[in-house]
This record gives structure tokens, sequence and C-alpha cells, in this order.
């Protein structure tokens, strides 16, 4: 299995990301070819009550680096990407890798 994960700042606007997110995004995202599974978390605070790195952190599953890297690079996943400064203004990391059972 092959991962991509988007770990989302904090945004200024709560609201207004999440509004995008869930009505653009998330549903272009969902079309990418060769998505296997796609799941989503908002961390809470940590032991001490501060406030997570992250606001969102978005997993997507693959079956392996071809076919994320067909995804990826096809129309969706080009679309996907160019949409990513329409609501993450607070910046967005991207890490993709192999991923297996530990």
């Amino acid at each position: 299995m092959y991962q991509l994960t988007a770990l989302y700042n904090q945004p200024e606007d709560p609201e207004a990301f999440d509004k995008h997110y869930d009505t653009v995004h998330a549903p272009l995202a969902k079309k990418l070819p060769g998505l296997r599974r796609y799941t989503i978390s908002h961390p809470g605070p940590d032991p001490e009550g501060n406030a997570p790195a992250y606001y969102l952190i978005a997993v997507l599953e693959f079956d392996d680096e071809a076919s994320f890297g067909a995804g990826m690079s096809g129309e969706v996943g080009q679309a996907a990407v160019a949409d990513l400064p329409n609501f993450a203004g607070a910046g967005v990391t991207l890490v993709s890798g192999e991923a297996r059972e530990a």
C-alpha cells in the first residue's frame, strides 16, 4: 500500500476551511483514479490541553506507488493540488510513502 498524508496547519477561519474542504476539495480528492481509502481526522489537544499542531490530517491510500503517481499526475490529481491555495492558506505539508502494518 502507498499513502499520501496531508497535514493541514491551523486555519485563520476554520469555518471557511471546513466549508471549502467538505464541499469542494474532498469530493474532488475522492475522484482520484486508483484511490482505495480516504480518511480524515481533526486531532484533539495534547494531554496538557495545548492545541494540536495540525487542524486536519487526511490520509489517502493507493495500491502502490505507480497507482499513486498515475492518480496524482492526472487531471483530477492536478486539480486537487491546484485547489490547495483556495483553502489551505495557513499551509499544508504533504508526505507520501510506502505503508505497512507495524
